[in-house]
């Protein structure tokens, strides 16, 4: 799968497909599996994967037979595809290219409309009660969005892959706007000026009902995901939960609670603000946009320690006169180049850093940059790995 067909993941804008036609095709041919369960959609520039993996462990704890459709993966691609949990298992991905290998090459699928196919069809067979389904890349054209699902959950709008999906808020709203479907409500995670009156737009004119989390009263609920960027999360979730509530799902406030404390548990998610280490500190985060990586900055600085070590590596399509500014002057950076066709060079990434005065040398690989960091702290030192998803997924 990763050799023969486009993967944005890997490769970034010529992976990207401007039409639904291929999906639509390929679910035709598997006999329609998206219509066979019921579903949440999930999209938003940061805070959609943290959102699924949290509904997926409330409804799991409700004792609903739960999928989990996510992207990227960190470690092993099977993580992208999960029932209460549990990847997809290695026989099934087989069978499934297997036996739909004549029609995957004639229609040239990308690598995520192959995935995405596989999820539907892995549900479907397993008969899942609920599947929690997170976007790729925006929204209107993405592969996922040939569901109708029970919930629409749109977390939030930054400025984020520019190139494909708008170079202003609204527009770019426009575009993860194209998950509502016709009277089925939608969550929208934050409120901002330039948005919610295109999401108002679109839910009025399909008969959507429209919810803007902050409008909810909560009382005070905890996650064992420990980044402060998730409290916008949790909002989220607790207003989505909410309204399908009202809709007839059975969710006790038992089953909210035990879902929240045990994501990680239930779902295997991994690299969000994510300690790996005490004696020094190790924290990884993915966030990788101007949005998240504030937050993830911000949290940084309120830190505890003696000195800052960043392992840092991106892709080549960020904007780093955007992201760059945010990352602490005082640190020692290890620069490398994550291991993907995306990634970018390490001796550019060390250039551009030194415009924002991040000083720090070029490493070979993630690891060696990683290990090199580790030689050099202290047990009163700190350790931060992040700018990509790969980066972390090298460490972890």
């Amino acid at each position: 799968m990763f050799q023969q067909l486009p993967m944005y993941q890997r490769i970034g804008k010529q992976a990207f497909k401007k039409d639904l036609s291929n999906t639509l095709s390929l679910a035709e041919h598997l006999d329609h599996p998206e219509k066979a369960f019921k579903s949440i959609h999930v999209a938003g520039t940061n805070g959609k994967g943290s959102v699924s993996h949290m509904l997926a462990s409330i409804f799991q704890s409700a004792g609903y037979k739960t999928g989990l459709y996510t992207s990227p993966h960190l470690k092993d691609f099977r993580e992208r595809i999960r029932i209460n949990g549990l990847e997809i298992p290695q026989e099934d991905v087989i069978s499934f290219i297997d036996e739909n290998q004549i029609f995957l090459g004639q229609h040239k699928l990308s690598f995520f409309e192959m995935t995405v196919g596989m999820a539907f069809n892995y549900f479907a067979k397993e008969k899942v009660d609920i599947a929690i389904i997170e976007t790729g890349m925006g929204g209107r054209l993405d592969s996922t969005n040939i569901i109708t699902p029970q919930l629409s959950v749109i977390t939030n709008i930054g400025m984020d892959h520019t190139a494909y999906l708008g170079n202003n808020l609204a527009e770019i709203a426009g575009e993860k706007a194209g998950i509502i479907k016709k009277k089925v409500p939608v969550v929208i995670g934050e409120r901002h000026e330039e948005t919610a009156s295109v999401f108002q737009a679109k839910a009025k004119d399909l008969e959507s009902e429209i919810y803007f989390a902050e409008d909810f009263e909560f009382s005070e609920y905890h996650t064992d995901l420990k980044g402060e960027y998730q409290k916008k999360n949790l909002k989220t979730v607790l207003a989505s939960i909410k309204v399908l509530k009202g809709d007839g799902w059975k969710i006790t406030e038992e089953a909210v609670i035990n879902g929240l404390n045990n994501v990680k548990l239930h779902t295997g998610l991994q690299g969000r603000w994510e300690v790996i280490r005490e004696k020094p500190k190790v924290i990884c985060d993915t966030a990788h946009n101007t949005e998240g990586l504030k937050l993830v900055i911000e949290q940084l600085k309120k830190e505890k320690f003696q000195h800052l070590h960043i392992v840092l590596g991106v892709v080549s399509d960020k904007d780093l006169n955007a992201v760059l500014p945010l990352f602490p002057k005082e640190a020692r950076y290890y620069f490398a180049k994550p291991d993907v066709p995306r990634g970018l060079l390490a001796t550019i990434l060390k250039k551009e850093g030194l415009k924002y005065a991040l000083e720090g040398e070029v490493y070979e690989s993630v690891y060696e940059a990683f290990q090199a960091a580790e030689e050099e702290s202290l047990d009163e030192d700190l350790i931060f790995i992040g700018g990509s998803n790969f980066t972390v997924a090298e460490v972890l």
